[in-house]
């Protein structure tokens, strides 16, 4: 038996032309990724690399359902790289990787279907 679809989330307000703008979204490739036994949900902990203008980040994410450790270094994947810093049990979050979810509502994670340079900005 097939778990029920979740109910998409209502439209977010319109916003302008600035509001997108003002995310930084970059694309960066994961270079470690590791358990994450103190998170509240299942998840990894990762490295993500976005090039030498800015660096390695790290990033909590609850992706378990669908991605192994191995599965994960070395893809690329997209994330929110200028939100403020969140703390996350006793590991810090800079970034906030992006996905969608799956019919379950579990995350799948978004990148390039091509290898792209690190650091590169959505528009």
């Amino acid at each position: 038996m097939s778990e029920p679809t979740p109910t998409p989330s209502p439209l977010a307000p319109t916003i302008g032309f600035e509001g997108f703008a003002a995310l930084d979204i970059r694309v960066g490739t994961i270079i470690k990724a590791e358990a994450f036994p103190q998170a509240r949900k299942p998840a990894f902990k990762l490295l993500i690399d976005f090039g030498p203008a800015i660096g390695t980040r790290r990033s909590s994410a609850q992706i378990t359902e669908h991605y192994t450790i191995e599965d994960l270094v070395g893809r690329q994947v997209a994330a929110v790289v200028n939100f403020k810093p969140r703390q996350i049990g006793p590991f810090i979050s800079e970034v906030l990787t992006l996905g969608f979810p799956d019919a379950a509502g579990k995350v799948v994670l978004i990148g390039p279907t091509q290898p792209v340079p690190n650091g590169g900005r959505l528009f």
